[in-house]
């Protein structure tokens, strides 16, 4: 799992969107980043849907989750 609490790009408030990590100052979940990823869209067609959400803070995001895939937990 990642770890988004080192991530200064979300934020997370149990009074919002359900407790979910969201992109700071936004409503968007991070996962929706991935969800929509996953289907097929690309990146520009995500900020387009989301515009409250800036390019840097995707860019940062996927950098955070390189990062947390690559020093993470190695399996036994």
């Amino acid at each position: 799992m990642i770890d988004w609490s080192s991530c200064l790009e979300v934020e997370r408030n149990p009074e919002r969107v359900s407790g979910s990590w969201v992109f700071r100052n936004t409503r968007v979940p991070v996962v929706a980043l991935f969800e929509n990823l996953e289907g097929g869209a690309s990146v520009d067609e995500f900020l387009s849907w989301f515009p409250g959400v800036t390019k840097d803070q995707v860019d940062n995001v996927l950098e955070h989750t390189i990062e947390s895939l690559q020093t993470g937990p190695q399996a036994a």
